[in-house]
């Protein structure tokens, strides 16, 4: 992520503390079959269908996501009205049960009106905060495609986990953009990374108000009666669910076409005001830094590129969105900001297509991200990673609690603390260091390609860095990720003087003071 809504620590302490409850009255069974007539021996009983899990484990947030089934695709069809934050909508689900289900679960939180399953009416209910149970009429099979409808309304910015929102009204729209969790306020989805599926997002608004999301447009906006428009976005590469984004309101939009050969849409906020020329000669730079970051991690992972600069009342944060980076408008207020449009189009190939497998492994994206941050430094010439790093490491005296933030596992209340960011890059400094530069710029695209649309861990970030440089990186990455304390560096990595100030640093540190909470 980048950054924090200004409630997100709260809503994600809050959120962690939650247990799920079990109702009972919705599970259906069917009973065992009898031996067939005419046979000798009897046919052993088979097993009931069973409820979907609800949730996948996740060690930090085991209730995100849901058992039983896979999602393929999402067709979100909406109708939004600024004026009242009302929202109504349709989603389809395309997916295929992975087990026999009696019933399964979505995340959700707004009112539904009707699920259907496979055409059939089914049967919805509540569990827990934001788990919608649904049970069919008729029994799901393992391997059988589904395709579930629900229809829904409310007002998202009204609807509150432990007293907040997830979705932010602004005074000309909305914003659905959040980490963690963002979905529950504006689609039914299996809300975690590790069930990516290709979406389908339209939006009617009252004309003249704009809608931006994923990917590409399939049709330009259709104007619709009652004096509304229907915008249409689409994208063909396994997205996960919080990386989904809604931004509406009044934007200006700028196309173009990257030097890959790739769409690039750009919006601005007409609110910004003086922050908007700044905000445009930063955004406007993303294709350049896509080029430049594919040189060191690999071809670019989507089939579109680009940014919003959201408005002053929007969020305060920046987040990776699949394929078009959202930012808050403090990262602005000091003039240009490539390095904040680095480190979330890094997030493109660390942390969207290469997906966390549990929310404890958040350095994978954090960490990676704030080092391609380095990067850019060294090809700006505004301070080189060891350069940095040597000031990264003198600003936190070995008493800071900085250093008691272990990267591999902050915890599921501290997933955007600065350490995992800034001792997050320094990690793979010495990761670097100790590989040498031919191996560890092996590793960064070997391991985008390994793992390009999937989900990954930081012990398989680790066996494919010691397959490649032949070496054993336990004490190493023990040291920098996962324990507590300032790690030790070698005599020789000192100076005896204070490290001078690199160039970038000042830019780097008003990032992050809004990327970190």
């Amino acid at each position: 992520m980048e950054g924090v809504h200004p409630v997100r620590r709260a809503l994600t302490a809050a959120i962690a503390a939650l247990t799920v409850t079990t109702a009972g009255t919705l599970v259906a069974g069917t009973p065992g079959h009898a031996a067939l007539p005419g046979w000798g021996r009897p046919v052993l009983p088979t097993a009931a269908p069973q409820p979907g899990g609800p949730g996948l484990g996740d060690s930090y947030f085991p209730d995100y996501g849901n058992g039983g089934y896979d999602v393929e695709h999402y067709d979100v069809r909406l109708r939004y009205d600024p004026q009242t934050d009302l929202l109504t909508g349709t989603t389809t689900i395309l997916a295929r049960a992975t087990q026999d289900l009696s019933r399964f679960n979505l995340d959700f939180l707004l009112d539904v009106d009707s699920v259907r399953v496979n055409g059939w009416p089914a049967t919805a209910g509540r569990e827990g905060v934001h788990e919608l149970v649904v049970t069919p009429r008729r029994a799901v099979t393992a391997g059988q495609q589904l395709t579930v409808v629900v229809r829904y309304s409310g007002v998202p910015s009204e609807t509150l986990v432990g007293g907040y929102t997830g979705w932010t009204r602004t005074d000309d729209g909305a914003m659905a953009v959040n980490e963690p969790e963002s979905a529950w306020w504006w689609f039914p989805s299996n809300d975690h990374p590790t069930d990516k599926a290709t979406y389908d997002i339209s939006v009617s608004v009252p004309t003249g108000v704009e809608v931006i999301s994923n990917g590409v447009q399939p049709r330009p906006p259709v104007a619709e009666a009652g004096n509304r428009t229907r915008w249409s976005w689409r994208t063909t590469s396994p997205t996960a669910t919080y990386l989904a984004f809604l931004a509406i309101g009044q934007y200006d939009i700028v196309s173009d076409t990257a030097p890959n050969g790739q769409p690039v849409v750009n919006a601005y906020s007409t609110t910004l005001g003086e922050l908007g020329p700044a905000a445009r000669a930063s955004i406007e730079r993303t294709a350049e830094i896509v080029e430049w970051a594919s040189g060191i991690f690999g071809p670019y992972p989507f089939e579109a590129q680009g940014g919003v600069a959201g408005p002053v009342d929007g969020i305060g944060f920046a987040l990776e969105t699949q394929t078009r980076s959202v930012y808050g408008p403090g990262f602005w207020r000091r003039g240009a900001n490539t390095y904040v449009v680095v480190h979330e189009n890094a997030h493109q190939w660390f942390g969207d297509s290469v997906s966390v497998g549990d929310w404890s492994d958040i350095w994978l994206n954090e960490g990676f991200a704030s080092y391609a941050e380095w990067l850019w430094s060294e090809e700006q010439g505004e301070g080189t990673a060891q350069e940095l790093f040597d000031f990264t490491y003198a600003s936190y005296p070995a008493d800071d609690e900085f250093w008691q933030v272990p990267p591999g596992e902050p915890g599921p209340n501290r997933i955007f603390d600065g350490a995992v960011y800034d001792r997050g890059a320094m990690a793979l400094h010495q990761l670097r260091l100790a590989v040498g530069d031919d191996a560890f710029f092996a590793i960064l695209p070997a391991w985008t390609a390994e793992h390009r649309h999937g989900n990954a861990s930081i012990e398989q970030f680790q066996a494919l860095a010691e397959r490649i440089s032949g070496l054993d990186l336990d004490d190493l990455l023990d040291a920098w990720l996962f324990t507590p304390g300032r790690p030790g560096v070698p005599t020789t990595a000192r100076t005896s003087t204070p490290p001078t100030e690199p160039t970038s640093w000042a830019k780097l540190r008003a990032s992050h003071q809004l990327l970190t909470r």
